[in-house]
């Protein structure tokens, strides 16, 4: 019997382990941390053997294959002694993806790719589509393929589980745009990254399609470089003979053999970024041969996605806004670039190798204030000290929120959009979120 080891108990390492049992395999988790009630319990109802606070290594080492969590890098002791013996690693989508004949759409950028994603499987979902949502977000795709049978996943792709991914294929692949992120995973090498991301179209034959953002100059450079054989279904915002989606005089159109097209005012999601991930999903959705109509419907009907320039409230003519999803300086520069009233903008959380003069433009025009929260603010200083606009350093919400109120006035707006990751004063993007919308609760 072949042996399947995992590393990480969290949402897709215990799907992987479920779907690995069902299949046949010997199959043992083992998890540094402390392992969730829920999982503990889904292992063992499966009859799963799992470790949590350690990696024993005769219980390790002895594996045929190993699934790896994305969150785990690869200088960590135990992989690097999984390298050592030459035992493959693997990602859980790339195992999941053995099992299942479903279509696969799956969705990848450093920004925007998870409002692309909810809005792609909204659209399908209501269209009538035996739909799953999968990777980053929804259940593990591993345990819907162990317990399910949809017809379409939809499925969000980050870089780190693109890594290792060698023979799953995407049906439709959709790249939104590739900047600077996670570069303290790769070396500090921004190429290191791209090559990741770019592993979205690996393996796509004449049959599938790959949606990307035209105007992404990273995108641009790295398509010269692959000999792409899937369908091309580039997107714009402005109208050119290169592009099948584009707005043209306030009409959001996709060309095609019957064009589609609707009033972009009609649009659910507002601001330049979801115009893109508006025509992204409009594009994958025809692909996916989704009427017309329905895509209207879809495109129109969307509610947008929580801690994404999220509505946080409005407390004595102030309006808070919570972009906690904001991990990476260009993703803030597009929260920056949709605000349209005075701002205090809140930085600060675990930098990830930032540069941050690709928002300095913005801050000066936009911003009435800066709020720095994270245990180390020492690189925001460096950058933003020089523009006299008004900081204050914070290590809670609580006083982040308390500060932004009396930096802002009425008619102004506070925004939540840090830059970087959270782990330095939080479980996750979604805990600060989360935090950030009670502490406006309670003014």
């Amino acid at each position: 019997m072949k042996r399947i080891v995992i590393l990480g108990a969290a949402e897709s390492g215990a799907g992987a382990a479920v779907l690995a049992k069902k299949e046949g395999f010997d199959v043992f988790v083992s998890d540094m941390s402390k392992i969730k009630d829920r999982y503990k319990q889904m292992l063992d109802e499966h009859g799963i053997q799992w470790e949590e606070g350690q990696h024993t290594e005769e219980l390790i080492l002895n594996a045929d294959e190993i699934i790896k969590s994305p969150g785990i890098p690869d200088n960590a002791p135990m992989i690097v002694k999984v390298r050592e013996k030459n035992i493959p690693i693997i990602s859980e989508i790339e195992f999941a993806g053995r099992y299942t004949n479903a279509k696969m759409i799956c969705i990848t950028g450093s920004n925007g790719k998870t409002t692309t994603t909810s809005l792609i499987y909204h659209i399908l979902k209501s269209a009538g589509y035996n739909v799953g949502l999968a990777g980053n977000i929804g259940h593990s795709l591993a345990l819907q393929v162990a317990e399910g049978n949809f017809d379409y996943f939809v499925i969000e792709l980050s870089s780190f589980q693109l890594d290792n991914m060698y023979d799953f294929k995407a049906d439709i692949a959709v790249l939104m745009n590739i900047t600077p992120d996670h570069l303290d995973r790769y070396n500090f090498e921004f190429q290191n990254y791209v090559d990741s991301k770019m592993r979205i179209i690996q393996n796509q034959t004449a049959d599938d399609a790959f949606v990307f953002w035209n105007d992404d100059p990273v995108v641009a450079k790295e398509l010269k470089k692959y000999n792409i054989k899937a369908r091309l279904c580039p997107f714009s915002e402005f109208k050119n003979d290169a592009v099948i989606g584009y707005v043209d005089d306030n009409e959001f159109v996709i060309e095609g053999p019957v064009p589609f097209n609707m009033e972009q005012e009609e649009l659910a999601l507002r601001g330049k970024h979801n115009l893109y991930n508006s025509l992204a999903a409009g594009i994958t959705a025809d692909i996916a041969g989704v009427s017309k109509e329905q895509i209207r419907k879809g495109l129109s009907g969307f509610a947008g996605v929580e801690h994404r320039l999220e509505n946080a409230g409005r407390v004595r003519g102030v309006d808070f806004v919570n972009d906690s999803k904001a991990t990476n300086v260009n993703a803030c520069w597009y929260a920056l670039e949709s605000m349209t009233q005075p701002t205090v903008l809140i930085l600060g959380g675990k930098d990830k190798g930032n540069d941050y003069s690709e928002i300095f433009d913005l801050v000066k025009e936009k911003c009435i204030g800066l709020v720095f929260l994270g245990v180390d603010n020492t690189k925001l200083h460096a950058a933003f000290d020089g523009f006299g606009i008004p900081i204050a350093d914070v290590k809670s919400m609580k006083d982040c929120v308390d500060e932004c109120f009396k930096m802002a006035k009425p008619g102004s707006c506070v925004l939540l959009s840090p830059c970087c990751a959270s782990f330095d004063l939080f479980k996750n993007m979604e805990d600060r979120g989360e935090q950030f919308k009670e502490c406006v609760k309670n003014l």
